[in-house]
């Protein structure tokens, strides 16, 4: 056992893949004291998983981070869809709303390697060779027992404990929390290649929906990784994706060939994402189909929604009843994600010709509706997920820039206000209190609600361990935005809109406050 680890710690996080090291480095921003626990002894020198939505790269900008993501990886502009030798259509990503109009194609093991370097860049650090055999919850906390790589055997006690720990999580498996849902029954297999011969540009993903599917999803420096449905448990995975693609392409062919390997998926989501003090995050607490690659996106998500939450309880500044919104906001979203990737799962097992010509014509006549396709990329970019119904949002039901949305990251702002665009005003570790005023409102209103509000967060109306910003910004377009005259909102720290409010801005952020601290009841 590394004599670096301490016996106590505020966070015991399990787990040191994207969830983990995202979650960790969000905490130690925070000062929340934590410790990062992975079985392995070394960190993964490739793994599957390639995508990156727009919702991760809005959330690694917020971080400082997405710059080295950019560079790192490859834009993925659209989707090429075909099936028994046609093409059926595309998909546009920059009509998902986001700045990032595009996925980002990057092995999961470089972005591991990122968010090592901002984890450690805030102080902290993962330990390794340290695995997770025991836990017991307690009044004030747990008791987690952890093995070293060489037997030795110690406690740690912890406030919280979050399992990030995959799939076959034994954080999970302790907590006698079960896992819902089913196996996919049909294998996956992947491989990284060249493809020589491709006719197309390389920042696309392209998807063969033969009755033996192929996906082809953009790398760097050119390449390409490769996800098949073999239909032989034995055979040669490359020439099975080259007789695929040579349906299309008859000049194309595979080159440089890496990492072949067979897996099999499952479609689960745990029946709670907390059992007291422990919680679940990632794929300990959801997996699904890899075909849209919302698996390691979702669990990104999942840390950013709990690590802010975790912080204002640690600080004594809100009610542990805060903890249980991150369930009540995440589970929703694992099981839209789950639906959707068994949906597509039934789709890519159809083998009867009439049922895939069928198929193949909904499909068509989708990506030729752009009202339909534009739902379809904004689902497969994430940029979809809400949490209008949480108990800690409220205002501004069925309008623009309403509670439970995220904020828009297209908005531009005018020379002088701080920043070239709405939503970096709000990159911050607290809560943000935007004041968006049109034209029509009077100077006087718009200065003296924000010194108004800024009094209340002095005297504590408004609590500053929430509140870290009150920012006032005029847009001449606010009408045609869909905002009022004056319209105040509160930006969570993960990007999302808590509070719209339109009158009453000062009595609406105390009754926010009181709802999110677990100062008042919601009802």
């Amino acid at each position: 056992m590394p004599s670096s680890l301490p016996r106590q710690t505020c966070v015991l996080v399990v787990g040191a893949g994207p969830t983990g090291l995202l979650l960790a480095g969000e905490l130690q921003r925070r000062g929340v004291p934590n410790l990062l626990i992975d079985a392995r002894a070394e960190a993964l020198h490739w793994d599957r998983a390639t995508v990156i939505h727009p919702l991760s790269l809005e959330i690694f900008e917020a971080l400082g981070l997405v710059d080295r993501f950019l560079e790192a990886g490859c834009r993925q502009r659209r989707i090429l869809i075909h099936a028994d030798g046609q093409r059926l259509g595309e998909l546009d990503l920059a009509e998902c709303g986001s700045r990032f109009g595009f996925n980002l194609g990057l092995s999961e093991e470089v972005t591991e390697t990122i968010l090592t370097d901002h984890l450690e860049g805030q102080g902290g650090t993962v330990h390794r060779s340290c695995r997770l055999v025991g836990l017991e919850s307690h009044g004030d906390g747990v008791t987690a027992t952890v093995v070293s790589g060489d037997g030795v055997e110690q406690t740690v006690q912890a406030r919280w404990l979050v399992g990030c720990d995959g799939m076959r999580s034994t954080t999970r498996a302790l907590s006698g929390l079960d896992f819902e849902g089913h196996g996919i029954s049909r294998p996956w297999a992947v491989f990284d290649a060249a493809v020589e011969g491709w006719a197309d540009s390389h920042e696309v993903n392209a998807a063969y929906l033969d009755a033996s599917p192929l996906i082809l999803t953009a790398l760097p420096e050119g390449r390409w990784r490769v996800y098949l449905r073999p239909t032989v448990e034995e055979g040669d995975l490359v020439a099975e994706a080259a007789a695929v693609l040579g349906r299309y392409l008859p000049q194309a062919r595979f080159s440089a060939v890496e990492n072949p390997s067979r897996f099999h998926c499952h479609s689960r989501v745990a029946s709670a994402f907390r059992a007291g003090p422990v919680f679940l995050a990632g794929d300990a607490a959801h997996v699904c189909s890899p075909a849209e690659g919302h698996g390691m996106n979702c669990g990104l998500h999942d840390a950013a929604n709990l690590a802010w939450k975790l912080a204002l309880v640690h600080q004594g500044a809100a009610d542990p009843v805060l903890l249980d919104s991150y369930e009540q906001e995440r589970r929703p979203v694992a099981q839209q994600i789950c639906r959707s990737g068994d949906a597509t799962e039934q789709a890519h097992g159809l083998q009867e010709r009439a049922e895939r010509a069928a198929r193949d014509r909904a499909i068509a006549a989708m990506l030729a509706n752009p009202v339909a396709r534009q739902q379809e990329v904004v689902a497969e970019t994430e940029m979809n997920v809400s949490y209008a119904g949480s108990a800690i949002i409220g205002g501004g039901e069925g309008q623009p820039f309403a509670a439970g949305q995220r904020l828009p990251t297209t908005i531009a702002l005018p020379p002088g206000a701080g920043a070239s665009l709405l939503h970096a005003l709000s990159h911050r570790c607290g809560h943000t209190l935007l004041l968006l005023a049109g034209p029509e409102a009077p100077p006087e209103a718009l200065a003296g609600l924000q010194a108004d509000l800024e009094a209340d967060r002095a005297a504590g109306s408004v609590p500053p361990a929430l509140v870290e910003a009150v920012v006032a910004v005029r847009l001449e377009e606010a009408a045609s935005l869909g905002l009022g005259p004056l319209t105040l909102l509160a930006v969570r720290p993960d990007g999302f809109i808590g509070l719209r409010a339109d009158v009453d801005h000062r009595s609406a952020v105390r009754r926010y406050g009181g709802l999110v601290m677990g100062r008042l009841n919601p009802a």
